[in-house]
């Protein structure tokens, strides 16, 4: 199926609505204007201005209203060479369930870790929606995007809070081993709720070694392993990854903002010296005891804000 883009004003869009109308479907997807399907075409218009032609009649559909932005084709996809880390040429073009999380690195708030699945035909959408490395984007346009995209993508959200994991830290568990539980059961969620379609492949962002990873899981019953890649800065190598991270962020931020409701005042993210400044401020104005609901204990940054107290 082929995909072309066009970018117009949106009198123009208004237009074309009245063109199509005879064609027009009730769902109009997030940040869209309308969707109408002829024949052989979907047309998609957007906020933006772009326009999104789907089918074997884009080519000719979208050339009646102006100049063509891009044409891919998932029948004959251009030919790339494979990534150095063994992924499948063409990789960017596949049908693929990513997965990627976030808040390992923040003393404050959980760990949130997203899979999330992107059908090839739902590529384009996704990069007209803004879907991107999440390091990119800012807090509110990540949660203008995860709002819009968890609408069309299926996807497993699954948080760790701060009091379970100081019990499962504190208990011997690596936070790497944490991390590979938490994206094996994402991942397992996903396949179970796309069955009987199967993904291309699988791809996790990685944080240990292939063979470390599954270290991890051993014992553990339901590991996914069929198809699974693992790739460095996930986020660019496909959509799906970065799809994931914007839904995890998304997560975490909501929940950041909600402990600093449960705080008092905002509470930094991070792990700097500012986070040891509103460490002590929390111990002063709540007591120690209350730092498990909030941090990661083990974090350097417990010793330092209880010097800070002292």
């Amino acid at each position: 199926m082929s995909n072309v883009v066009i970018k117009t004003s949106i009198n123009e869009i208004e237009k074309m609505k009245n063109h199509y109308k005879a064609f027009l479907g009730t769902k109009v997807p997030p940040g869209g204007i309308f969707t109408a399907k002829t024949a052989n075409c979907t047309v998609t218009a957007y906020k933006s201005g772009k326009v999104l032609f789907q089918g074997a009649g884009s080519t000719n559909e979208a050339g009646l209203w102006g100049k063509l932005e891009n044409e891919t084709s998932s029948k004959s996809p251009k030919k790339t060479k494979a990534p150095a880390n063994n992924l499948p040429a063409n990789f960017e073009s596949l049908s693929v369930v990513g997965s990627d999380e976030v808040g390992t690195g923040d003393y404050f708030g959980p760990i949130t870790v997203v899979a999330a699945y992107v059908k090839k035909e739902n590529i384009p959408l996704l990069k007209e929606l803004g879907v991107k490395d999440s390091k990119n984007l800012n807090d509110q346009k990540i949660s203008e995007i995860a709002k819009q995209i968890k609408e069309v993508i299926p996807y497993s959200l699954l948080t760790l809070h701060n009091e379970k994991y100081n019990s499962l830290q504190q208990s011997g568990m690596s936070q790497g081993k944490l991390k590979a539980l938490l994206h094996n059961q994402a991942l397992g969620h996903v396949l179970d709720k796309i069955q009987p379609e199967r993904p291309e492949a699988i791809l996790i962002d990685q944080f240990a070694k292939e063979e470390v990873y599954y270290q991890y899981l051993k014992g553990k019953k339901n590991i996914v392993k069929e198809n699974v890649y693992f790739s460095t800065k996930a986020e660019g190598v496909h959509l799906s990854v970065a799809a994931a991270s914007i839904l995890a962020r998304y997560a975490f931020v909501q929940h950041f903002e909600n402990l600093s409701k449960k705080a008092g005042f905002t509470l930094p993210k991070g792990a700097g010296p500012q986070v040891d400044k509103a460490a002590a401020r929390l111990i002063k104005e709540k007591g120690e005891s209350v730092l498990p609901q909030f941090v990661k204990l083990h974090f350097a940054n417990t010793e330092k804000a209880l010097r800070l107290v002292k």
